[in-house]
């Protein structure tokens, strides 16, 4: 049997008036392709999104932050440690991270590099501090304190990982063996067709003001544009299996999650002044055993409006998809499938299915031929 080792995703949202991603200077985020200008959403703006709904399906958070000295304080103090005990432990957790010199501290108590793990391995690192309390305290006021934990079990506990970060990976060379290799690729999204950024002149009312003034207590611009996006991720099946030492119901348990999530998930970017909660129109599925294979190139001639984007837009990446078929073959797709907002067949997206949930569930049985059964 061939063994499945792609899950590729592609997604055509229709997104009104918003602002998801932001650049430096407030405007959305933007490319120029084909020679037209897109808006675009970042892959780590959107890959946010996807990783906090997978968190919430599996109930697994985890944390990326400098804060972890801090947080373990934070815990102790509510176990009823005095503050300065407790900043001391939160200290010591940096310092016998690894034998060398432990990680730098910042000024204000952070770590110099951000940490991810999961928020468990955070009562873990404080309940390890319970245990070598006394040797902890004695470090109190101390300019130049010395290690006191053990620095095998702070390097595990930084080290633990859980679904989420199997799945997007991790970078720490600080620890030797923290890296986790991530197993999804995603795509920054972009708009099929040109854009031009739109300026909205707002003003607040003050509602304080005596009954003889005029005037607005605040005006403002901010920048806003609309369209259909190209999303596009690809999941690496072997290599999550890896990741999860060959654990197959977690794998298939984690592919659901994120095929979900990335289906649903939205960026939060000025999401309470537009409200932009939309689903997406066509998403495409395919379980490969060759290559992940993009369908962008399908885009890179703008789309131009006729009877609006969207419609034209599903109707390219279906032709464009059937064209892709024939010149690279389909001998290495296991499962290909789609669920659209039409109902009209869509050529070169596999079999059509009536819903986000038999589309998910379809894909899922194919990565993992057998798993359920």
């Amino acid at each position: 049997m061939t063994t499945p080792r792609y899950l590729d995703v592609h997604v055509l949202q229709t997104v009104p008036f918003a602002n998801l991603n932001r650049d430096d200077l407030g405007s959305p985020k933007s490319l120029v392709y084909g020679g037209a200008t897109r808006t675009r959403v970042s892959s780590q703006c959107w890959k946010r999104a996807v990783r906090l709904d997978v968190e919430r399906a599996i109930g697994d958070p985890a944390v990326r932050t400098r804060r972890v000295p801090a947080e373990v304080a934070e815990r102790l103090q509510r176990r009823g440690w005095s503050q300065e005990a407790a900043l001391a432990a939160g200290a010591q957790v940096a310092l016998s991270a690894n034998k060398k010199e432990g990680l730098k501290l910042e000024d204000k108590g952070g770590t110099s590099v951000l940490l991810y793990l999961p928020e468990a391995a955070l009562d873990a690192l404080a309940d390890l501090a319970e245990e070598h309390r006394e040797a902890i305290e004695q470090t109190v006021g101390a300019k130049k304190p010395k290690a006191v934990l053990p620095t095998d079990k702070v390097g595990e506990l930084l080290s633990e990982r859980n679904g989420v970060i199997n799945l997007f990976g991790r970078m720490l060379a600080e620890l030797p063996g923290a890296g986790v290799d991530g197993v999804v690729q995603v795509a920054h999204a972009f708009t099929t067709h040109e854009v031009a950024p739109e300026i909205d002149f707002f003003t607040a009312v003050d509602d304080c003001l005596p009954a003889d003034a005029v005037g607005s207590g605040h005006m403002n611009s901010a920048e806003f544009s609309a369209g259909v996006f190209y999303r596009y991720a690809s999941l690496d099946l072997v290599g999550l299996r890896t990741n999860l030492g060959e654990d197959v119901q977690m794998a298939e348990e984690l592919t659901r999650a994120f095929l979900a999530a990335f289906i649903a998930s939205l960026p939060t970017g000025k999401q309470t002044s537009s409200a932009a909660n939309t689903l997406p129109d066509l998403v495409h599925v395919a379980v490969r055993a060759d290559r992940p294979i993009s369908y962008a190139a399908a885009f890179e001639a703008p789309i131009r409006p006729e009877r609006g984007l969207a419609a034209p837009s599903r109707d390219q990446l279906s032709r464009h998809a059937e064209r892709l078929e024939k010149l690279w073959g389909t001998a290495g797709v296991l499962h290909s499938a789609y669920a659209c907002i039409d109902e009209k067949p869509l050529n070169g997206l596999g079999d059509p299915e009536d819903s986000f949930a038999e589309l998910i569930a379809g894909a899922v049985g194919a990565a993992y031929p057998g798993a359920s059964q």
